[in-house]
């Protein structure tokens, strides 16, 4: 009777493992959308993985950038492996408890819990030695579906990752387009400037459109699969938050303070705006401030550079009291993520050490 219980308890928790680890992978790969993380596996080991790796990353290489950045970069590629050997090891795990509460429908039979990992792990793989086979028609279902559930897992993941890189190299494209335009760092403020000083300003209009397009499928592939997000640029001073803040800080430039500007900056400041509320609400879970995040003193040194790039501006009052209230809208969002994933340092987004020097590194510091 006691083992009887026993067997039940075992094959109950077994199951239920099983579901939790299926589920997890279906949320994580299939479901092209947000979904919520709490009950998934796998955001316990992405969370306690990104606690660890800046911290890591900082006492490895607390001056030396470069050095840093590449180290943060492996964290994404090494933690989808990881994430894949994660699931793979749950459910071999789970499938050997529920052949050890089946050990005497197996032949031979099951003498321990690791020899029912064996046989979980062989089926799995599909490997199927036969050195250890199932007698019941029920074991013989069980093994079956350790074989599906196998196949399933590694194929379906193997699409994820190929599909994940893909959209990669899509999003950096662009970020390496922007970059090319917005200076090095890259700013709102730089891009608007260059425009004017190559006598090309026609091409802040399709830099804008092309921006809202990359925007909206940020928006769209970072929620379903937010692993994206911690993908890093390969190139200096460039990342996809720094790209969304340039974006946001040309448009709203060229919404309060340039005369006669693109039409385009209002689509790409609404989308804008959306984007970083948005995934600032689904990774930190913040609630905003409002303020612009930047000195009255920033906003009057980039009119500066307006004016010698040959624009016409408003009345600097007026168009700082502008500047600030749409500014105010996202800056919180966007520096919360700039924080979070560590970017490198922006003019206007993030570490603002490039514009005023501080006595301890403000990522730096949040770590501690």
């Amino acid at each position: 009777m006691f083992v009887a219980i026993s067997n039940g308890a075992i094959a109950l928790a077994a199951i239920l493992l099983i579901a939790a680890t299926l589920s997890d992978v279906f949320q994580s790969v299939i479901v092209p959308r947000a979904v919520g993380r709490r009950f998934r596996l796998s955001s316990y080991l992405w969370k306690t993985m990104w606690w660890l790796w800046p911290r890591l990353a900082w006492k490895l290489y607390p001056n030396d950038e470069e050095h840093r950045e590449d180290f943060l970069a492996i964290f994404a590629p090494l933690t989808l492996i990881l994430m894949l050997a994660f699931w793979i090891l749950l459910l071999i795990f789970a499938y050997g408890g529920l052949f050890w509460a089946m050990r005497e429908q197996m032949r031979p039979s099951l003498h321990t819990y690791w020899a029912a990992v064996y046989y979980a792990g062989v089926s799995f793989t599909t490997i199927g030695y036969g050195d250890i086979v199932a007698r019941s028609g029920l074991a013989r279902a069980v093994s079956l579906c350790a074989g599906a559930s196998g196949l399933g897992v590694v194929s379906i993941t193997t699409a994820y990752l190929f599909a994940l890189f893909g959209t990669f190299q899509t999003r950096e494209q662009f970020v390496v387009m922007v970059g090319a335009r917005a200076g090095s760092p890259p700013s709102g403020a730089g891009m608007v400037t260059i425009a004017g000083f190559a006598d090309n300003r026609d091409d802040l209009a399709s830099t804008l459109r092309d921006g809202q397009r990359w925007i909206a499928s940020v928006i769209e592939s970072h929620l379903a699969y937010p692993v994206l997000a911690y993908f890093r640029s390969s190139h200096d001073y460039e990342s996809w938050i720094g790209t969304l803040g340039t974006l946001l800080d040309a448009s709203i430039l060229l919404m309060t303070t340039v005369r006669d500007a693109t039409g385009e900056a209002r689509i790409t400041y609404t989308l804008g705006r959306h984007a970083a509320h948005d995934l600032a609400k689904y990774f930190l879970q913040d609630n905003a401030e409002n303020t612009p995040g930047i000195e009255r003193s920033e906003f009057d040194r980039a009119c500066e550079r307006l004016t010698d790039a040959g624009f016409t501006l408003h009345d600097r009052d007026q168009a700082w009291e502008r500047f600030s209230a749409l500014r105010s809208t996202y800056a919180h969002d966007l520096n919360a993520l700039a924080r979070a994933f560590q970017i490198p340092p922006l003019q206007w987004v993030g570490d603002r050490t490039l514009i005023a020097p501080a006595t301890v590194h403000p990522i730096r510091a949040s770590l501690q």
